[in-house]
């Protein structure tokens, strides 16, 4: 058993009835990652958690945690997760839930001071505060504040800022920050894009229950080879002609017009600018490498695309 992997999860399938909502996945995470799960809605993300966290049995495949059953560590404490579901209790006070929560545990399971917990998710302030009078973001910390009441060695976060402005986002991740320098293994699903790249050492991009890209956000942005080209032109009507001319040579770029500037999206960026160098009426030539957004919109379109064709090419019974 390699010591090292934190959470293993192989050939996983969930599915309900006739859909699928996770087809065979296959991850390792190492300890000491923070992984983002990226994707949009319905790609299969919570499902995975709730997996990860023993919450639910996979159809088929096997999930692995700290080398054994994820439920097993979910009750001694190994596991904490802020999820999307599960209310507080609104007439209490901030510093009572935390602390009936810690109380709750049973004595074979080591649990911090709750006023330690307060502390780390920067709640000391509002600790008199009732939760009813809580702000989102100071719920969400309230939560965080509770999954930290074992000190886990992992951290399980789903969609843990929807919601939330961009403060209170901001602060949010400000405390995450805090607690993953100590080398916690940080687990969270999110369809922001600039949390997962900016927080996140790895991503793991999910759509339609598949993994369709797994590595730093530099690696998954160098999947797609579209590059975007800008050129200005002295009026929106030469802006088109210009348009047509590259869709004529180059007929897989993407041409779109505002104004008085054009913008092409292509694979073969050095021969469109070519071109465009060559064209009198193009000025201002501007090449811009693909973003972590142009890839997360190239690569699941790619994925539709391909399922699409699959379901075409798939024979039907008569």
């Amino acid at each position: 058993m390699n010591t090292n992997i934190a959470v293993e999860l192989t050939e996983l399938t969930k599915k309900f009835k006739d859909v699928t909502a996770v087809a065979e996945i296959n991850v390792h995470i190492k300890r000491g990652e923070i992984v983002a799960l990226l994707g949009p809605n319905g790609a299969g993300k919570t499902t995975t958690l709730d997996m990860l966290l023993g919450l639910s049995n996979p159809t088929s495949g096997t999930v692995r945690v700290f080398g054994g059953a994820p439920a097993e560590h979910t009750r001694n404490g190994r596991i904490g997760a802020v999820l999307q579901t599960g209310g507080l209790l609104g007439d209490m006070r901030v510093g009572e839930v935390i602390e009936y929560i810690a109380a709750t545990y049973p004595s074979n399971v080591k649990v911090t001071e709750p006023r330690l917990a307060i502390e780390r998710a920067g709640l000391t302030n509002i600790r008199n505060r009732p939760i009813k009078k809580c702000s989102g973001g100071e719920q969400q910390r309230v939560k965080f504040a509770l999954s930290l009441l074992t000190d886990p060695d992992m951290l399980v976060l789903d969609e843990p800022t929807a919601g939330l402005d961009v403060k209170a986002r901001r602060d949010f991740w400000d405390a995450m920050n805090e607690h993953a320098s100590a080398g916690r293994t940080i687990i969270f699903a999110t369809h922001y894009l600039e949390e997962a790249s900016q927080f996140a050492s790895r991503i793991i991009l999910m759509h339609s229950g598949e993994i369709i890209a797994d590595g730093t956000a530099a690696e998954i942005r160098a999947l797609t080879s579209n590059r975007l080209l800008t050129v200005d032109t002295d009026d929106p009507i030469t802006a088109h002609k210009v348009a047509t001319h590259v869709a004529q040579e180059f007929p897989h770029a993407y041409t779109d017009v505002v104004g008085n500037t054009l913008h092409i999206r292509c694979g073969d960026s050095d021969a469109v600018a070519r071109l465009l160098l060559a064209t009198p009426q193009a000025r201002n030539l501007l090449i811009t490498a693909p973003t972590l957004d142009d890839a997360f919109v190239y690569l699941t379109a790619t994925a539709t695309a391909n399922r699409h064709k699959t379901a075409d090419n798939t024979p039907t019974s008569r």
